[in-house]
């Protein structure tokens, strides 16, 4: 194999060596037909015109460069053009307060911005950009006056010398989702992305056959290391997705064989086969050796998932009926776990060594211990640099002999893989002075079809309880006159759950939140995890009145206030 130092390198080796080779289709909006689709050659040569544009600014050495922009192949070919032209990309998420994108973009002192593919919030984002920043915008951004991604790519020749970039040199800057307090920049340099990428290329040996779909935020490291990171270093085809509404039909055009989501989405799959398929029938069906196989393929086919060879799950435990229900299809779902700090380069479950709650054993090249508290420590090849501009963080984050320390809880089992029991910063106690680790417990409550999210408080209560965000589906179960069937299963979960967790871990009762938990309100993180801190402050004043009701199930605000959640963002 080639020992290329970066990502660039080997994106000149199949521009060289592979020119004609499909890289990236785009669907371009209008109709699910209108699709734009670039070669190596095409893309490496876009990439290059827009490197010639950028260094003819003048911007110092090394300037942080922003991105902003929903998944699209603008945003891998921007990413290439910073690189080649000396500079390092600051991603920011399409879905961030304004506040927020202030802090990133000042924070970083990003030089130039550009911007793409946006949601209608980007009319608030935008608010919080400074007028005399430099934009440059992709063909799918909102209305706009900046210089435009085409016109420029016409106008420039190809940068034949780019800048050459060292293994340890800094890449991009990964700002942190802030589910704790403000975003800090992981710093990832050039040979830890390339070493990534060519650790999860071993473990699944893929090669330039395969092809893969991108919908999961670009900005996060997740997507950047098994997407762009990976397709870069084994010459894979990536598809992106166009909207929500055509979500199947995209992925059913791609029909990638590598394939990996959250477990929202997962179950978001599982209840649309249901809605068409009932359980009891389903069951009855999958039963029938002959119809069985045809129903199987029928499914997977219907989904764009007949061709995937490896599935994978992250950013949460996935139920262990979900994960048994997707092998009944022959669909194996390998759970994964990684951070933004260490480029989400740590562990992953092998095919055939599934247990559900862990997350698999480390790579090859990483190293994992736990501490005396029972801290997971992990020293990777993609462990970041540092926090950007923060050098007493930077320090904390790691431990006197370099290993990272992830915050996170874990145990590990007698085949060596690991199970994540929570945040060490998250545990609370209770008034009757035992701590309560809420990870876990959330775990089995949002293992119901009914519930969507939950948050597990009560520091200084007797007990503790669960704020819960319901699906659309029970919502929607519950507009129309099925609030007692969704209250019936609730309660028997609350005992189910209870009856596994210690005495003083048990829930008083479930709080359901009628307003709907998302970025956009500051309920959530970018990536859709929860901002405890956040809601705690939130509901705190409902407290006293809670535990005083006495009941199983407590509703707070109004229907009003819900909207349809989704699971994912495009």
């Amino acid at each position: 194999m080639h020992d290329y130092k970066n990502l660039l390198e080997w994106a000149y080796h199949w521009e060289k060596n592979a020119p004609d080779r499909r890289y990236l289709t785009q669907p371009m909006g209008g109709s699910v037909k209108n699709v734009k689709t670039w070669t190596f050659a095409e893309a490496l040569g876009e990439a290059r015109r827009m490197a010639t544009y950028l260094k003819s600014l003048d911007f110092p050495e090394k300037s942080n460069i922003a991105l902003c922009s929903k998944n699209c192949a603008y945003w891998l070919l921007a990413d290439l053009a910073i690189w080649m032209a000396g500079h390092v990309s600051v991603p920011l998420f399409p879905v961030l307060t304004a506040e927020t994108t202030e802090y990133i973009l000042t924070h970083s002192e990003s030089k130039l911005l550009f911007v793409g593919k946006l949601d209608p919030i980007w009319g608030k984002m935008q608010k919080a950009v400074p007028e005399d920043l430099p934009k440059i915008a992709f063909p799918l951004a909102p209305q706009n006056d900046h210089p435009s991604w085409d016109d420029i790519v016409q106008q420039n020749e190809p940068l034949l010398q780019p800048v050459d970039r060292s293994a340890d040199e800094l890449a991009t800057i990964i700002y942190t989702s802030g589910s704790t307090g403000k975003p800090k920049g992981a710093m990832i340099g050039f040979g830890a992305m390339c070493q990534a990428a060519a650790g999860l290329s071993k473990v699944i040996s893929s090669s330039a056959d395969d092809r893969m779909f991108s919908y999961l935020p670009l900005a996060h490291a997740l997507e950047r290391w098994l997407i762009e990171s990976h397709s870069l270093y084994g010459g894979i085809q990536v598809f992106f997705a166009e909207s929500l509404d055509t979500f199947v039909q995209d992925l059913q055009r791609a029909r990638p064989t590598l394939f990996v989501s959250v477990p929202r989405l997962w179950l978001k799959f599982q209840i649309g086969v249901y809605a068409k398929l009932p359980p009891a029938k389903f069951n009855r069906l999958m039963k029938i050796p002959i119809v069985r196989s045809l129903v199987k393929k029928k499914i997977l086919r219907g989904l764009g998932l007949d061709q995937v060879r490896y599935a994978g799950s992250g950013s949460a435990p996935i139920p262990k009926e979900l994960i048994e229900w997707y092998l009944n299809l022959g669909v194996e779902l390998l759970e994964a776990y990684g951070m933004s700090e260490n480029f989400c380069y740590s562990h992953t479950t092998r095919p055939g060594q599934i247990r559900a709650g862990f997350v698999g054993t480390p790579y090859h090249d990483v190293t994992c211990r736990l501490s005396a508290e029972g801290e997971i420590q992990v020293q990777s090849p993609a462990n970041m640099m540092g926090y950007y501009k923060m050098p007493e963080e930077s320090k904390a984050a790691f431990s006197a002999d370099g290993f990272l320390r992830t915050g996170d809880c874990g145990e590990v089992d007698e085949k060596g893989r690991l199970r994540i029991t929570g945040r060490i910063k998250e545990r609370f106690k209770t008034s009757k002075g035992e701590y309560v680790a809420p990870a876990p417990i959330e775990n089995l409550i949002v293992n119901h079809p009914r519930v969507e999210m939950c948050c597990v408080c009560g520091s200084g209560y007797p007990q503790p309880y669960a704020l819960l965000q319901l699906t659309d589906e029970a919502m929607e179960l519950i507009e129309s006159g099925g609030k007692a069937r969704v209250e019936e299963e609730l309660i028997a979960h609350l005992a189910q759950v209870n009856s596994q967790v210690q005495t003083y871990e048990r829930i008083q009762f479930f709080s359901v939140v009628w307003e709907t938990w998302l970025p956009e309100n500051g309920f959530l993180t970018p990536t859709l995890k929860i901002k405890r801190n956040k809601l705690e402050e939130t509901f705190r004043q409902y407290n006293e009145e809670w535990y005083e009701q006495k009941t199983p199930i407590i509703y707070c605000g109004s229907i009003d206030n819900r909207t349809p959640s989704g699971s994912y963002r495009i």
